[in-house]
């Protein structure tokens, strides 16, 4: 490799021993190959970086790099060093991490891999149970129904476990035999000898045991599609985007794990009379001349249906009249919000001469410029 080192870790050539372990250790965990499964990328990556540090964290061989540059180590990036010697080199035979002689808390890593707290060298992670993935639903009600709450029944498809294979994969019946491939260690090694880089054995997921025939129900998925119907509960006050919540009714989980939940998401259009803000409901209202002077009881739409409306004397178009507790219910039932009614004012289309006449008697009687202040913005 001719690459800058110091470019490879992402640190600049004054960087402290410590500061180029820091460097390395955090990129090891991020490429490692037990982490990253069949990506080459990743892979080679390691490599690179590992062939970094074992330069950079040698004094020697960093003050040589420092010196000399790459070429100082151009018999090892052409490829001519075996797993005897060059950077990589492991005269114990062990793997890349104990010729650094570094303790880099790998062990926290692949704890979950190996299982060293229960002594099972051949323990995976993919054999831990995992909880099953969530399932979105979506639901169209009306919107006086998400205000007022119902309850309806749904039908969807799920993944459940296997009932013939209790969620294994395979025949109860079948032998647990050897894994061929990784010889029952449940590890491989992989890239050229100088690395021995382990990494977990793809047949057998890292058990190092293979069963001999797969379950002939769910063909060694461990799940079946399963149609579900059930009734839901949709509370009151719910708004277009609410999600319900519905435990353990998602798909089944791996390895015999947890089912996920069920999330009913609703879908609420809007209503051509009552706007919604929050839990606050919004209306306009008309209302003629005379009971905006001489004011008014009349009945308007609410949620809960028809209601009476006080309009006092001498109210004017715009103005915003409160009925509370009118709105709608929040989610817990506790409080709920109001409805804010908007006051229009509007006249009829014609009226007969006579009632003109009255119209001008009354503006006499009743001067009154209702643009009066606006008269200083000119």
């Amino acid at each position: 490799m001719s690459r800058d080192y110091y470019s490879v870790l992402g640190i600049s050539k004054g960087a402290t021993e410590s500061e180029i372990k820091k460097a390395y250790k955090t990129l090891a965990r991020k490429y490692h190959p037990d982490l990253n499964p069949n990506d080459k990328v990743a892979e080679e990556k390691f490599k690179e970086i590992s062939e970094a540090y074992s330069v950079l964290g040698d004094k020697e061989k960093k003050k040589m790099y420092d010196q000399m540059g790459p070429d100082a180590f151009g018999k090892y990036s052409q490829g001519g060093y075996s797993s005897q010697q060059g950077p990589f080199s492991n005269k114990g035979g062990g793997s890349i991490f104990d010729d650094l002689g570094f303790d880099f808390g790998f062990g926290d890593i692949f704890s979950n891999i190996y299982n060293k707290k229960s002594g099972n060298k051949n323990y995976s992670a993919q054999d831990e149970p995992a909880k099953g993935q969530d399932i979105q639903y979506t639901v169209e009600i009306s919107f006086l129904d998400a205000l007022k709450g119902f309850t309806t029944t749904i039908s969807y498809d799920r993944l459940v476990h296997c009932r013939n294979c209790g969620g294994t994969g395979y025949d109860r019946q079948s032998k647990s035999v050897t894994c061929p491939d990784c010889k029952g260690t449940g590890k491989l090694s992989i890239g050229p000898g100088f690395l021995h880089i382990p990494q977990q054995c793809s047949r057998c997921g890292g058990t190092g045991r293979i069963h001999t025939s797969k379950c002939s129900n769910c063909k060694g998925r461990q799940f079946i599609t399963s149609k579900e119907k059930i009734s839901v509960k949709i509370p009151p006050g719910v708004d277009n985007g609410s999600k319900i919540r519905v435990e353990k009714k998602g798909n089944a989980g791996k390895n015999g794990g947890p089912y996920g939940d069920l999330y009913i998401i609703t879908r609420v259009p809007s209503h051509p009379f009552f706007e919604r803000k929050g839990n606050n409901i919004y209306t306009e209202v008309p209302i003629t001349v005379k009971e905006a002077v001489l004011g008014a009881k009349i009945e308007i739409p609410t949620v809960d249906g028809m209601t009476m409306l006080r309009v006092p004397p001498y109210t004017s178009s715009g103005q915003v009249l409160r009925l509370r507790s009118k709105g709608v219910p929040d989610q817990k039932g506790v409080l709920r919000g109001d409805h804010f009614v908007k006051i229009k004012i509007v006249v009829p289309d014609s009226v007969d001469i006579d009632s003109q006449e009255l119209i001008k008697e009354f503006e006499k009687r009743n001067p009154y410029n209702p643009r009066k202040e606006i008269l200083k913005y000119a």
